[in-house]
């Protein structure tokens, strides 16, 4: 497949370049204290440059939030070998990227406002998270590797609220192995041997 020419290109490679430096001022400062005017600065244009590859603030915000998921999901590379490792995967993938933790972090506390340019987003991405993972539960239920016998959509509430929890407790404390922790949790919710017993 050949790569993009000409002005396409530029301006491809150009976008890329405010998406990385609107991931860094909006990770640490949040949407509301991310000042364009930083961000335009940073990348060598005018605001006035910077809304003409996005529209507005609001729409740099979306398309850094998305860029987020793409490049989430890209460092999710690994083979689950079972379900509960899926599950696992979720925090090593978290723990693999700070900048994409913190952004995540700083902008779902931000986003609790539903006044905020990013509240439907988190909301229908908690949404989705809570379906992801109460199938991974069931799926590790009926594979014998869960043993809890507490309702599927809370403890799938638990789950993220750990997750959550664990990636604060890390941007503040890098030395906690989230993973490991990840892993205690997972050993309180499993039979003796890993297996079904019955």
């Amino acid at each position: 497949m050949s790569q993009p020419r000409g002005p396409y290109a530029k301006t491809a490679g150009r976008r890329q370049q405010i998406l990385d430096i609107a991931m860094e001022v909006f990770g640490r400062q949040g949407f509301r204290g991310g000042s364009l005017r930083e961000i335009a600065e940073r990348a060598g244009l005018t605001q006035a440059g910077v809304l003409h590859h996005f529209g507005s603030k609001e729409q740099l915000l979306i398309a850094v939030l998305r860029r987020r998921d793409e490049d989430r999901a890209a460092l999710d590379t690994g083979e689950a070998s079972t379900h509960t490792d899926r599950l696992r995967a979720q925090v090593s993938v978290s723990a693999g990227d700070r900048g994409l933790t913190q952004l995540f972090t700083t902008l779902a506390a931000e986003a609790t406002d539903p006044d905020h340019p990013a509240h439907q987003y988190f909301a229908d991405r908690y949404r989705h998270a809570r379906i992801f993972i109460a199938e991974r539960i069931e799926s590790a239920r009926a594979a014998g590797e869960l043993t809890s016998d507490i309702d599927t959509e809370a403890l799938a509430h638990l789950l993220i609220a750990v997750m959550d929890g664990l990636q604060t407790q890390w941007l503040l404390d890098p030395d906690l192995d989230m993973v490991a922790t990840f892993d205690a949790l997972l050993k309180l919710l499993s039979p003796p041997d890993g297996r079904d017993t019955d």
